[in-house]
Order: structure tokens, then sequence, then C-alpha cells
């Protein structure tokens, strides 16, 4: 298939829309043609919905993309592309696919959006406004401008261990904001009405607060914590696919948390210093700014990053290990409150001494290793990105080069970098959208061989394909020339000129 000439191409259409025809379109000269009007999802060569029809355009009768529910995984073969010009039927818009269905108003997105954020705007205006009480006014705005420092850090710290796969910003604003309002509003009722329980049960208030903080807060906190991972376990199963998945949502939820956390320790030290008048290094409001800011901003994250290993390592167990995708999640969650209370429990009844010994001897190699493994993490999923997508190349969907640099993310910025340079902003876009899709269906195929992809693999992997071959005109030469510019893949001579492509001409 020859590449278009860059003053012809363009980005291809928006995500959802329908396919233009070729003369229109984006350069996409081979691309999918539209079907008749009549024609929609689930007509023409994809599956009829119920028929579990083998979804796949114009390929061979015994070619079919994915096994049935329960077979082997292994034997998932590739759609065979027949011709250059794949026989898709119409993209119906996004709502219409098959996969995700409409569904009654009460049941819709709208409607759950509404109450979630409304459910979350109650909690935040209760908890700050407790918080407020307890810190004042001017406590409370000192308390919020310096926890806010470190979020947009760890946020980014985060968001960058995601990048090879994002998801979606919506999943982890709701994290964050869960973290933030309902697991510090649940949090902070919970842990005072124990306490209150427990000096009145036993007439000693300061053994009743110690016990608080080393027993109860932990158990109290780290489950708070936990459901938002739950809940994202539970209703957006196909954005939490992994390992990494877990850490970058549970990491959000935990800053959350240690922000709100900390606009009550900060307010309150204030408030501490203008009673007695304290100024300098030596305030109170300074103490509590170094360790809880400075020394170990990672302290929460690192907590319940513990809980969502758990829950990652259960989205990759495969279909029918019930116990397992229990289990897991409660490893992991015990691990995070048994951390939690060592790390209560040092500054709690060891003094200061014991408190740096467990913070050089147990948080700062735990917080290595957990570094380590999320890194080796988000490398996994690029060698899943290079094991399955040659696959699809094999079968003349990509090129030899695409898989080579979309397992590498220098590639992919090279890539956009060159499309932005060739076809502008748009075609920049429309190679993200590649990008992003390429790196789904490769996971959705690493799902399938695992047995987790669920039965309606076929209409995910037909649709992914389709969106793909409508952004391949300008996706494609950008991703070869990322693949050889980065020595990923061979470079042709100068002096040849491979198949309308050059690198060496700009």
């Amino acid at each position: 298939m020859s590449n278009p000439a860059p003053a012809e191409a363009g980005p291809g259409p928006a995500h959802g829309s329908e396919p233009a025809p070729a003369e229109t379109g984006p350069g996409l000269t081979h691309g999918p043609q539209p079907a008749p009007a009549e024609t929609g999802p689930g007509t023409g060569h994809g599956p009829q919905p119920g028929s579990g029809t083998e979804a796949g355009p114009a390929h061979s009768p015994e070619a079919g993309p994915g096994p049935a529910h329960g077979h082997e995984p292994e034997a998932a073969p590739v759609p065979h592309r027949d011709t250059e010009e794949p026989a898709f039927p119409a993209a119906a818009d996004r709502s219409q696919w098959r996969y995700r269905p409409r569904r009654a108003f009460w049941r819709s997105r709208l409607v759950r959006a509404i109450c979630v954020v409304t459910v979350l705007a109650i909690c935040a205006l209760v908890i700050l406004a407790m918080v407020r009480e307890q810190t004042g006014t001017q406590g409370f705005l000192v308390g919020l401008g310096l926890a806010v420092l470190p979020v947009p850090l760890l946020m980014a710290a985060f968001r960058w261990l995601d990048r090879v796969e994002p998801g979606p910003w919506k999943n982890l604003l709701f994290a964050f904001a869960w973290g933030a309002f309902a697991a510090a509003l649940v949090a902070i009722l919970a842990n005072s009405f124990a306490i209150r329980w427990i000096a009145t049960a036993t007439a000693d208030p300061d053994s009743a607060g110690h016990l608080g903080a080393t027993v109860i807060a932990p158990v109290v906190e780290e489950s708070a914590k936990a459901v938002a991972i739950l809940l994202l376990f539970l209703f957006r199963r196909r954005n939490f696919g992994g390992l990494v998945d877990g850490v970058v949502i549970a990491g959000f939820t935990a800053t959350g948390f240690a922000f709100t956390e900390n606009i009550l320790y900060l307010g309150n030290a204030f408030g501490e210093d203008q009673e007695i008048g304290a100024a300098g290094i030596g305030m109170v409001t300074a103490g509590t700014f170094f360790v809880r800011v400075v020394m170990s901003p990672f302290a929460h994250p690192l907590f319940t990053v513990l809980t969502g290993l758990g829950f990652g390592f259960a989205a990759l167990a495969p279909r029918g290990k019930r116990l397992r995708k229990v289990l897991l999640p409660l490893t992991g969650l015990l691990l995070s409150m048994g951390m939690h209370a060592a790390w209560n429990g040092s500054a709690t009844f060891g003094g200061p001494w014991i408190f740096f010994a467990v913070y050089g001897a147990l948080m700062m190699p735990a917080f290595g290793l957990l570094t380590w493994l999320a890194v080796w993490s988000r490398q996994r999923e690029l060698r899943t990105v290079s094991g399955e997508l040659p696959a699809y190349a094999a079968a003349g969907w990509l090129s030899p080069a695409e898989p080579l640099a979309l397992s590498s993310m220098r590639a992919r910025q090279l890539a956009r970098s060159y499309a932005a340079r060739t076809y502008g902003k748009q075609g920049a876009r429309a190679v993200n959208e590649y990008e992003s899709f390429a790196t789904t269906l490769a996971f959705l195929r690493d799902r399938a061989r695992r047995g987790t992809a669920g039965p309606d693999f076929a209409a995910r992997e037909q649709e992914l394909l389709h969106h793909l071959w409508q952004r391949r005109a300008v996706a494609s030469p950008a991703l070869t020339y990322a693949a050889r510019a980065t020595g990923r893949a061979w470079t042709p001579p100068q002096y040849l000129d491979y198949g309308g492509y050059n690198p060496y001409r700009s």
C-alpha cells in the first residue's frame, strides 16, 4: 500500500465517527468504504448480534478473531486481510456499539455520574467544614496552601507510570476525590467514634489515643481507601487490566487522602504556633511540614499501593478463579494495614529514634521495592505490545516496523512529532489515537490468550481494527519513520526510495 503525499493526508476522522468515502477522507486511498445506509453495526462482515458469527473483515472461513469462551486462548487467530480494501461494516456511533448497549435512563452513565459527583460534593463540603472547625479559618488556609504542594508531583509521577496505556482521567479524578473527601470523612468519623468508645470503656484517654492511632486508624483508613479501588475494579473493569492500573489508582486515592489529612495536621500545628507564639525554624508547623510533606509524602501512597497490587494481580487472574480474585485483594489490604500500623506505631510508642529506624529499615526499602515493581510492570506492558502486535503485522494490518515503534515510548513521541510537522495538529492527534487503539488491541489479545478477555472479544477486536485502518494512512508512515530513526528497525540506504518513503527527506 503506497503512502499518501503529505499534502493530501490528514489525521483521519474522530474517534467513533462514520468513515468517510475514500475520495473525501484523510488520504485513506485504500481505507474501509462505508456500507449502504441501511447497514449498521452487526451487518455486513461483522458478527450478527447473538449469532456467534466470528468477526473480522473479509477473511477465510477458518480464520476468526478469537476462540469461544472456554477454549484454549492460544487457538485465537488474527483476522486475515485478503484485499487492500477490507469490507468493514459501517461504524456506528460509539453509543450504538454492540458491546456498549444503550441502558435504561436510571442506569445511564449521565445519571450515575451525577449521583457520584453529588455524593462526593456532599462529602467534600462536610469534611472541609469539619477540618475548618478544628483548625480555624487561618489554620485551614495555611494547611491548605502547604498540603497542596506535593499533590502535583505525586499525581505526575503516577501518571507517568501509566503512559503506556493511560487510564481515563475521570477514573483517576474519581479516585483522588474519593480519597480526599469520602475516605477522609469516613476515617475521621470512625476514628473519633472508636477512640471515644475505647476511652469511655477503659477510662484511659491516653491509651485510647495510642490504640486508635496504631490499630483503629490503619484498619479504617486503608479500608476506606480500598473502596475506591474496588469500585473501579468492578465498574471500570476494561480500564483495570493489571498491576500498573492498580498502582496508579491506589496512588491517586492515597494522594487525595493524604492531601486532606495534611490540611488537618498542618492547620492544627499552625494553631499551636499561634497559641504559644512560636516563630522560625522551631515552629510546630515547620516540623510537621518537614515530616509529612518533605520526608514522607509517599507514606499513604505506599500503604495503599499494596492494596492496588492485590487488585492488579486479581485482574490478571484467569476467568473462573473466583477465590483468587477475592484472596489477592484481601492479602494486599492486610499488608497495607500492617505497614500503616508499623509506621504509626513507631511514631506513637517508639520516640524519634525508633521512628527514624523504621523509616530507614522498612519504609525506604519498601518504597524502593515498590518503585522497581511499578517500573518493571510498565516495561512489561511495553513487552506485551511488542509480543502481541507482530501477529497483526503478519496478517497485513500493520507494517512490520509498527510493533517496534509502538513498544517504545521514545518512538511514539517521535512519531507524533513527525505527524505534527507533516500534517499539523490533527495529524499528531490521529497518530496519538492510533497508538492508543493499537495498545488496547495488544492488551485485548493478551487477555484473550490468558482467558480473561470476555465473550465480546470478537466485536471489540473488529472495532479496534476498524479504527486503526481509518488512521493508517497517516500513522503508519510516522511510526515507520520513528522505528527507523530510533534504530529499532532497518533503515534503507539514502539512494533508495523505499515504498515511497525516505527518512532522509524532510
